[in-house]
């Protein structure tokens, strides 16, 4: 099946999914060949934005792989070896269903799409500015939500906002699910449970359980929004990278979530 979509006034042009697909490889072609003065080797994420109709979505979802997303990205990674195209071996592409273009990003002509481009440099700028929010679900907390950024220090959780450590010092708790509350699932937070921290590496905000939040004292648990599984943090040494739509489970029953978009 084809659709129309009108290239100059009064000029009708059909499309298929192979067609439409060459289309968008070919802008993402010439615009990585624009890129100039070696930024080639720094580029860090393509993103690839759609907003289309319900009628024509499903030959977009053809046309980028929807179901097989790494096939995309294969097509653009044999245009940038066949044009010379020096990108680095871990670059990503994105491709984002929207109802509305991000201003920032280039229309491409004739299509229902926008593209952006971001090289390592802007990321890491980006990066320093990250904020991310914790939504409680379940459990009472001193907050419904809490706004954390990547310039914050590490960001502890735990039942009260002072607890003392093993060698006496005080720990300052930021999420704070109060021990007076009446709320069942406080019971089982641990006052020194977890710490959120900035990766700067990674690009990312990592959960770490601390001493009282891994085995025998007490349990850490993520359920992980991108494919439902469920992962326990048994060491205060080894950290979770934390994606949108993450719930954490502290103890037994208090949960929030993460997420980098704000409420609207």
């Amino acid at each position: 099946m084809a659709f129309n979509l009108f290239r100059n006034k009064g000029e009708k042009r059909e499309w298929d999914v192979k067609s439409l697909r060459d289309a968008l490889l070919r802008f993402i072609k010439e615009a990585l060949q624009k890129v100039e003065g070696g930024e080639g080797s720094h580029i860090k994420e393509l993103l690839l934005f759609i907003a289309t109709t319900p009628d024509d979505k499903h030959l977009y979802e053809g046309a980028v792989y929807v179901h097989e997303k790494e096939k995309f990205r294969n097509e653009i990674q044999k245009i940038a070896d066949d044009y010379a195209l020096d990108l680095p071996s871990d670059w990503t592409v994105e491709v984002t269903f929207t109802d509305d273009l991000p201003a920032e990003a280039t229309k491409i002509p004739e299509l229902d799409a926008a593209f952006l481009m971001h090289t390592r440099r802007q990321v890491m700028h980006n990066a320093s500015s990250a904020v991310a929010y914790i939504r409680i679900l379940s459990g009472e907390a001193e907050q419904d939500e809490y706004v954390i950024k990547a310039t914050d220090d590490k960001i502890n959780i735990g039942r009260d906002k002072k607890a003392v450590t093993e060698n006496g010092s005080y720990r300052l708790n930021k999420l704070v699910f109060p021990a007076t509350s009446n709320d069942e699932s406080n019971k089982f937070v641990s006052r020194q449970h977890a710490h959120i921290e900035w990766n700067k590496n990674g690009e990312c905000f990592m959960i770490f359980a601390d001493e009282g939040g891994v085995p025998p004292r007490n349990k850490t648990k993520i359920h992980i929004a991108a494919d439902g599984k469920m992962i326990k943090l048994n060491s205060t040494q080894i950290g979770h990278p934390m994606n949108e739509g993450d719930q954490v489970i502290l103890g037994e029953s208090a949960v929030f979530l993460f997420s980098i978009k704000a409420e609207g």
